[in-house]
């Protein structure tokens, strides 16, 4: 990814001081957490500050992997190009999400802006440095490829096995299991659209599977992106072929 000044994508300069990367919102979330506080002012030295506006696209597909980004706020669309020019939304990220680390020399996938969002930039010589001097790093780097390796195989499980309804249960699950305890109140960042994307589904399947879950009383639908989940054990049940 080229990063790009302008209206749609800005630079808003490094980090600075180790006061704006100890009040980030995303700290406790991603792999900056194990950088203890007295030494925050050497990783925001390797470290940009960037703004992106609503469907701005920041890494593109195939383009060389010069930069590894963290959310620090907002939610992105991750997505492959088919042979045919469609995309395949393969998930979705949020605030603390690594992005970019099992790239390889080359982006694997592209990933747009839902809505406005903040990032941080490391640039792969920064991030090696990091790892060098701070061993810990390295294992949480670790952790998040094989919690990316997790959900790779959960996605192919997804698509492979799974019917709508389950599929459905799975998705409504996930995005549960991203929330505070005991929060049961869905408020979705992307579209129904980008939703039957990324299951496989049309979207009147999401559609007409998400209101026969509501007139089973497993979910209560507020409003086009809010969803509330009213039972579940049900809902456990089901996303596992129940």
């Amino acid at each position: 990814m080229s990063a790009q000044t302008g209206d749609s994508i800005s630079t808003l300069g490094p980090c600075g001081s180790c006061g704006q990367c100890l009040h980030c919102e995303a700290r406790s979330r991603s792999i900056c957490s194990v950088i203890d506080a007295e030494h925050m002012a050497r990783l925001a030295q390797y470290s940009h500050r960037l703004a992106v506006a609503a469907g701005r696209t920041f890494i593109q597909e195939g383009e060389t992997a010069s930069d590894f980004f963290i959310v620090t706020s907002g939610h992105v669309k991750l997505f492959a190009l088919m042979p045919d020019g469609r995309r395949q939304i393969t998930g979705f990220a949020q605030t603390g999400d690594f992005l970019g680390l099992a790239s390889g020399a080359t982006y694997a996938f592209s990933a747009e802006a839902l809505g406005a969002l903040s990032l941080c930039r490391f640039s792969r010589s920064g991030l090696t440095l990091l790892r060098r001097e701070f061993p810990e790093l390295e294992n949480r780097l670790m952790e998040e490829a094989s919690r990316e390796l997790v959900q790779a195989q959960k996605r192919m499980l997804l698509l492979g096995r799974k019917t709508a309804r389950e599929r459905l249960a799975s998705f409504l699950l996930e995005q549960h299991h991203l929330l505070p305890a005991r929060e049961i109140t869905l408020r979705l960042p992307m579209s129904r659209t980008g939703i039957a994307d990324y299951l496989g589904l049309t979207i009147e399947t999401v559609s007409r599977t998400l209101n026969a879950l509501q007139r089973e009383k497993l979910i209560t639908i507020t409003q086009v992106t809010q969803i509330v989940l009213l039972n579940l054990p049900a809902l456990e049940n089901l996303a596992r072929g129940g």
